[in-house]
């Protein structure tokens, strides 16, 4: 009796008994096709579609500074085109191929156009320096959040243990080797945000408005046209969408076409008639001939006028022809 009621309860116990760790224990260590993804690989695929949409995003707004005022800056205009095409082509890459070099040259890729960024600003690149604007920031921030998104995903990859067992040295060193490759891109990551920060302090700007501050106006000759120029002989251009008494140049657009401000002076050659006008935020901006006047950001020279007749910012640029 004592034996048959001890072959009866260890049944009914089991079965009554909740289950506990050496269920889940046997769980995980069946082998099968069911079990490919192991801790950390869930991180991976979000972290590579997110560094892909963020490639793309930085291709989307460069495409938009090209077309709106970049694409007629020599050398400078069509490496904005480069950098659209090679970003869109690594971010499908990133998506389609799961490959770790795709994702390394992506993360390399952001690096280095953030790098060209801030050298335009600092010391200024083919001949052309860079100025501080809205979408110039929201790029460089975007290119800093690819690069570590990425190189996170590189990282991961690299820290999975391969099929089959390892050893427990092999998987601490593998950890090792994750955390030390999270630090270095957190830490390239941190200082790619300050120097960011720095260019951005000493970036110029679009001239601001001072009241009372004397402009004189000169005269040049370009391809055997007597065009008008600021005190530094660069190319004045009139916006055709404005009126004698406003401009609807403001924002982004007064970034690429700085309004030439000030009281005007008349220089030797310039004979038609000065005025002024109230900018919508304050300020006086010149006049020649009831139009208010602007230089290019793609002047970097006298003698140099390649604003005249684009299509950007809303309407057609021209030279003001003395």
């Amino acid at each position: 009796m004592i034996g048959s009621r001890a072959t009866t309860a260890s049944p009914c116990r089991a079965l009554l008994q909740p289950p506990g760790a050496d269920v889940f224990r046997l769980r995980t260590r069946v082998p099968g096709r069911h079990r490919k993804i192991k801790l950390g690989d869930w991180r991976q695929p979000w972290l590579r579609v997110a560094g892909a949409l963020l490639l793309v995003v930085s291709a989307c707004i460069h495409l938009g500074l090209y077309l709106t005022g970049y694409r007629s800056i020599p050398t400078i205009g069509w490496l904005f085109l480069v950098q659209v095409v090679v970003a869109f082509v690594l971010a499908v890459g990133a998506l389609v191929t799961h490959s770790r070099l795709v994702a390394v040259a992506g993360a390399a890729f952001a690096l280095s156009t953030l790098g060209c960024y801030l050298l335009a600003v600092w010391i200024g690149l083919f001949g052309f320096k860079e100025i501080r604007t809205r979408a110039g920031l929201a790029a460089g921030l975007i290119e800093v959040a690819a690069f570590a998104t990425l190189a996170l995903a590189v990282a991961i990859t690299g820290a999975r243990p391969a099929a089959g067992p390892a050893r427990p040295r092999v998987l601490a060193g593998m950890r090792a080797a994750a955390s030390l490759v999270v630090g270095v891109v957190g830490a390239v990551s941190v200082a790619a945000l300050v120097l960011f920060g720095i260019a951005l302090a000493s970036a110029g700007e679009a001239p601001a408005s001072v009241a009372g501050a004397a402009v004189t106006l000169k005269t040049t000759t370009i391809r055997g046209i007597t065009v008008l120029t600021d005190a530094k002989g660069l190319t004045l251009y009139w916006f055709a969408p404005d009126t004698p008494a406003a401009s609807r140049c403001t924002g982004p657009c007064a970034a690429y076409w700085p309004p030439v401000t000030g009281t005007p002076n008349a220089g030797p050659g310039v004979t038609g008639t000065l005025g002024t006008i109230r900018r919508p935020g304050g300020g006086l901006q010149v006049t020649y001939d009831s139009h208010p006047l602007y230089t290019y950001i793609g002047d970097s020279a006298p003698g140099q006028a390649k604003g005249n007749k684009l299509d950007l910012n809303g309407g057609y640029w021209y030279e003001v022809r003395a």
